[in-house]
C-alpha cells in the first residue's frame, strides 16, 4: 500500500531573508521563519536545491489538518 505523501514544515536557517521561487509559488521568508509547503512543493527541484545548500531546513511533517489549511489558502489565493 502506498504512503500519503505529505507536506513539510520548513525553516529559513540562514540569517537573511529569502526568496523561494517554486513551480506553484513564491516563498518569502525571513531569518528564522518557518512556512507550510505541500507535498507537490517539497519536491519542487529549486526547494531540494536550497535544502542541499542548508539555507532551509525540514522541521517536520505538516499534520494533515495543515496540509487541508494550506492547500485551501491556496486554491483561494488562485
Amino acid at each position: 500500500m502506498a504512503t500519503k505523501r505529505r507536506g513539510m514544515l520548513i525553516k529559513n536557517v540562514s540569517d537573511a531573508p529569502l526568496t523561494i521561487v517554486l513551480t506553484s509559488r513564491a516563498l518569502e521568508m525571513t531569518a528564522g521563519e518557518e512556512i507550510l509547503v505541500t507535498a507537490a512543493e517539497v519536491r519542487d527541484p529549486i526547494l531540494r536545491d536550497h535544502m542541499q545548500r542548508r539555507t532551509i531546513a525540514i522541521v517536520r511533517p505538516s499534520t494533515d489538518e495543515e496540509n487541508e489549511g494550506l492547500l485551501a489558502r491556496l486554491a483561494d489565493a488562485d
